[in-house]
């Protein structure tokens, strides 16, 4: 996610002029509208990057499926195993498993988004004979969410041995989590670097200087709701107290990698992909024990001194801060001062900011603050080849533009290795 220290307002509501209508089958009810998100669905960028990589047939499927359950038990289970396929078809592909679909390259995420909200849309406009109340309908659409994520697939071996590595003891267990595409008023081709990375790791072995470490990834939404609704610390509590390492990673700044230090309590009011805003301090449980500041334990000097990849990589420690007693920011190119208040951390005061802020904050009140390395990269920003770069008249894909993704998914993983190496 690139960084954002300003408020800005909602991104340009007009751009959404003059899509498609809504299906006929739309409920009455304004509540199962399609929302932002999915009216985007109807342009010619997501249809094109659906008909190119196979998943156009996702959502037809899905609503066939759909139609043949008679009671909401039934819906339940076609949800969750719709969803769950959805994820692991997008995880398939990205690895080199099975048909490509088309000649989309294997390694963009953008399938999976646009898969995911036609699955939605058309659970939000369903009027099954048996009745749907909202309430139902809310859990379907939550259960779609998670299953279609990644976020209730995260399961590691057994600490003696891992499938495919014989004699094998002691696999370690490293937590990555990455973001949907996201500024989709501005160009809606956009991937996001940190969604391809976690479908191409997921499940997947690295060596280690003391064996094999397991990976496995899950995708965020690009929506203040949801976080503030706590689908961070739903998905990763389970799983801190038993991993060796975790990251989040995000879409940063052009050109380079950040390892960040410090992260803020602040939402800084940029709009999310439904253009809604929020400015606020960032909302968790027990507000009263809430910090101002969490801070890596990720190996950001080992990181930020090993040779990783084409990208530099730096070790960020520049904040926003008000000063205690205060009341003007102020940046801090070495990091917080005593009794501040937040208004960015080292990665902006977007969502990726929060994520980085809750997954730490989560580290720190379950007591594994000394013994758990975790914290946020951010990655370059991806960006379309020359010649490519404007959205009305330029094409959904091109050479440098699969290099680019191609290098930053690479370097991610030589960034994990180097930190699993150094963990004990």
């Amino acid at each position: 996610m690139t960084y954002i220290r300003v408020q800005l307002g909602a991104l340009g509501l007009a751009l959404l002029t003059g899509l498609a209508a809504p299906p006929a089958h739309a409920a009455e009810d304004p509540a199962a509208a399609p929302t932002v998100e999915e009216r985007r669905l109807d342009n010619a960028a997501p249809q094109e990057i659906l008909a190119r990589s196979g998943f156009a047939t996702v959502a037809p499927e899905f609503v066939r499926a759909l139609g043949k359950a008679r009671s909401y038990t039934q819906a339940e289970r076609v949800v969750e195993r719709q969803g769950a396929r959805l994820w692991q078809r997008a995880v398939d592909r990205a690895q080199g498993r099975g048909p490509a679909g088309g000649d989309l390259s294997r390694d963009d995420d953008r399938p999976l988004y646009w898969a995911r909200l036609g699955m939605t849309r058309e659970v939000r406009q369903w009027e099954p004979q048996f009745g749907l109340t909202e309430a139902q309908r809310t859990r379907l659409l939550g259960s779609l969410e998670q299953t279609s994520r990644g976020q209730d697939t995260i399961r590691y071996p057994h600490s003696k041995g891992v499938k495919g590595v014989k004699g094998v003891k002691g696999v370690k267990r490293i937590l990555v989590t990455g973001f949907d595409p996201f500024t989709l008023d501005r160009d809606i081709r956009i991937s996001n670097p940190s969604g391809a990375t976690a479908l191409a790791l997921d499940g997947t072995v690295i060596e280690t200087a003391d064996g094999p470490a397991r990976i496995e990834t899950a995708v965020f939404p690009v929506r203040w709701q949801d976080f503030a609704d706590g689908t961070v610390e739903r998905t990763l509590r389970p799983h801190l107290p038993r991993v060796d390492l975790f990251t989040t990673v995000s879409q940063g700044r052009v050109g380079r990698f950040d390892v960040e230090r410090t992260n803020g309590a602040w939402r800084g009011g940029f709009g999310d992909n439904e253009n809604l805003s929020r400015t606020e301090t960032i909302p968790v449980t027990d507000p009263a024990s809430q910090p101002q500041w969490t801070s890596t334990t990720l190996p950001y000097k080992d990181i930020v001194a090993a040779s990783t990849g084409r990208f530099p990589v730096y070790d960020n420690t520049s904040v926003t801060e008000i000063p205690a007693g205060g009341t003007t920011p102020v940046v801090r190119p070495e990091g917080p001062t005593a009794g501040s208040t937040a208004r960015a951390g080292g990665g902006g005061d977007y969502l990726s900011n929060e994520i980085a802020y809750r997954a730490t904050l989560l580290r720190d009140r379950l007591g594994l603050t000394a013994s758990l390395p975790g914290g946020h990269v951010h990655t370059p920003v991806l960006q379309f080849g020359t010649g490519n770069t404007d959205p009305a008249s330029g094409t959904v894909t091109d050479p440098q533009f699969i290099q680019n993704r191609l290098d930053i998914i690479a370097q991610v993983r030589s960034i994990l290795k180097v930190a699993a190496d150094v963990t004990d």
